[in-house]
């Protein structure tokens, strides 16, 4: 599959927008600021394609960006930003709920964590969906490069506990900042495209 055709395609705001031409998903979700966008921008070797925003909590659709023809890539809207109104956090957990309904939208979920921080409640609620799809997961726990060496490991046995991933998970530590761990998540890709 190649990468760099990467484009644009569409952001649902309801089911009926959702794509229905069978082609498989690999579904990106994680909380507002984990640098969700940073890690679908490194994946796909482009700079500002998957928008970065300066403000947590911009994604507030599920974006749609075809690659190669052959798959989407589909961001989620961020989760656990503060700033939200209870209406938005409401149609949030109502699109995801609609989202998950049909398992087969993903052919491989991409659950971003942050990798300094044990993770959250919201964290949990979203792995729970993952789980619950019974469709492939990774855990991509992001922004390592601020870790000492020797925190990695202790970080990343925490985080699989906490979200009790079992052991089939592949939990990855990850750097978009600097590249690290890009080969293990373009694996598990490769291994859901065929």
């Amino acid at each position: 599959m190649n990468l760099h055709n990467a484009v644009f395609i569409k952001s649902a705001v309801r089911p009926s927008d959702f794509p229905r031409d069978g082609k498989p998903g690999i579904v990106f979700a994680g909380k507002s600021n984990v640098g969700k966008s940073s890690v679908i921008n490194r994946v796909l070797n482009r700079k500002n394609f998957a928008r970065v925003g300066s403000q947590p909590g911009k994604t507030v659709h599920i974006n749609y960006f075809l690659v190669d023809g052959a798959a989407y890539f589909i961001d989620l809207p961020g989760y656990g930003y503060a700033k939200v109104s209870k209406a938005e956090r409401e149609r949030w957990g109502k699109l995801m709920e609609q989202f998950f309904s049909v398992p087969e939208r993903v052919g491989l979920g991409v659950m971003i964590v942050d990798g300094r921080h044990k993770p959250t409640e919201n964290d949990l609620t979203m792995v729970r969906w993952f789980l619950g799809s019974g469709r492939p997961l990774a855990v991509v726990a992001n922004k390592i490069d601020k870790l000492k060496k020797s925190e990695i490991e202790p970080n990343m046995s925490l985080i699989r506990a906490t979200l009790s991933l079992p052991a089939e998970v592949k939990l990855i530590p990850f750097s978009a900042e600097k590249g690290d761990g890009k080969e293990a998540l373009l694996a598990e890709i490769d291994a859901v495209m065929g």
